[in-house]
C-alpha cells in the first residue's frame, strides 16, 4: 500500500475519533462545573488544558469565558483540534482514500460531516449543547459501525483500526488527568460526595460507567476506577485494551517480515513499563506524572508510524 493511502486511512479514523472525543470531554467539564460552588469561567482552563489546546487558546484570547472556550473546541477553525476541524479533516482524508474505502464508509463520513457543518454553522446555544455533542457521538459511531461492519480485514482496516485506538488512548489519559488540573478537589475533599462525583464524570465520559459497576458494584473508589480505565483489558476505553488492539493491529502490518517493526517494539516497551503493574505502583509514581509519560510514549509511538509506513512518501 501506498504511504500516501496508509496516512489517510489512519488520520481519517484518527480525526473521526478526536472529534467523539473532544465532545466527550466537553460533557465532563459541564457535569463537573455543575458540581462546583462558585466557580467560575476560568475553571475551563482545565478542559482546555485537558484536551492540550491552552496555549492556542490564550494566544487567540485574551481571557478564559465558558463560551468562549466552547466556541473554540466546538466550531472554530484556528483551533486543528476543533470538533468541526477534525470533521472536515476526517472528510477530506477520506475523499483521498475514497477508492480504499467501501461506499458505505464514505456515505457515512459525507452524511457526518454534513450534519456537523449544518449543527455548528453558527454559536451553539447552552440548552442546545447536549443533544449537538449526542449528534456528534452518535455519527461518529456510525462511521466506526461502518467500517468495522464493512471493510475486508486486510491492511487497509488495520490503519484505519491504529488511528482509531492511538488516538483514543490518548483520550482516556488525558481525560484521567482532568482530575489534576482545576476539576480537583482539595485534600479535604478527597473521599467526599463531590469527589465520588467528579470520578462518575470521569467514568461517563468514556461510557464506561455501566461497565464498572457491573465490575465492581456499587462501592466501587478511585483506585478501583484508575484500574478500570488504565489497566483493564476488557474495558474498550482503557489504555491496555487500546495497547493490547494497537499491537495487533501492527503485528498483520508486519506479518511477512521476520522481525518486530519499531512501532511495534515501542507498544511492546509502553505495555510493559506502563501497563503491566497495579493501581499502588501508578499511585506511587504519581497518577499526573504517569499519564504524562504515557501521553509522551504514545506521541513518539505516533511519530514511528508515520516513519515506519512511510506516510509523508
Amino acid at each position: 500500500m501506498l504511504g500516501k493511502t496508509a496516512n489517510g486511512l489512519f488520520w481519517m479514523a484518527r480525526y473521526l475519533e478526536r472529534a467523539e472525543n473532544t465532545a466527550r470531554l466537553i460533557e465532563t467539564g459541564q457535569r463537573i462545573a455543575l458540581t462546583r460552588l462558585g466557580h467560575s469561567d476560568e475553571e475551563w482552563a482545565s478542559v482546555l488544558k485537558s484536551a492540550g489546546v491552552y496555549a492556542a487558546f490564550k494566544a487567540d484570547n485574551e481571557s478564559i469565558t465558558k463560551e468562549g472556550a466552547l466556541d473554540w473546541m466546538l466550531r472554530n477553525r484556528d483551533n486543528t483540534s476543533s470538533i468541526r476541524s477534525s470533521i472536515e479533516s476526517a472528510r477530506q482524508n477520506a475523499r483521498l482514500v475514497r477508492t480504499a474505502i467501501t461506499g458505505e464508509v464514505w456515505e457515512a463520513v459525507n452524511a457526518t460531516y454534513m450534519r456537523t457543518t449544518d449543527m455548528l454553522a453558527r454559536k451553539v446555544a447552552e440548552r442546545d449543547l447536549p443533544a449537538v455533542l449526542r449528534a456528534i457521538r452518535q455519527n461518529t459511531a456510525l462511521v466506526r459501525g461502518m467500517i468495522n461492519g464493512t471493510m475486508m480485514r486486510n491492511e487497509i482496516y488495520d490503519f484505519p483500526r491504529i488511528g482509531t485506538f492511538l488516538e483514543r488512548a490518548d483520550y482516556t489519559a488525558r481525560i484521567i488527568d482532568v482530575k489534576y488540573y482545576v476539576l480537583l478537589p482539595s485534600v479535604s475533599a478527597v473521599g467526599t460526595p463531590i469527589d465520588n462525583v467528579h470520578w462518575d464524570s470521569i467514568l461517563r465520559s468514556v461510557s464506561a460507567s455501566g461497565g464498572f459497576r457491573m465490575q465492581y458494584g456499587a462501592g466501587g473508589g478511585p483506585a478501583d476506577i484508575v484500574h478500570f480505565l488504565i489497566l483493564d483489558r476488557c474495558m474498550p476505553r482503557s489504555l491496555a485494551f487500546c495497547a493490547h488492539e494497537l499491537e495487533g493491529n501492527l503485528a498483520n502490518l508486519n506479518a511477512s517480515r521476520s522481525e518486530p517493526s519499531i512501532a511495534q517494539d515501542k507498544v511492546r516497551h509502553l505495555q510493559e513499563k506502563y501497563l503491566s503493574g497495579d493501581v499502588a505502583t501508578i499511585f506511587d509514581y504519581g497518577l499526573h506524572e504517569f499519564v504524562q509519560a504515557v501521553l509522551g510514549e504514545l506521541a513518539e509511538l505516533a511519530r514511528q508510524i508515520e516513519i515506519d509506513f512511510r506516510f509523508h512518501e
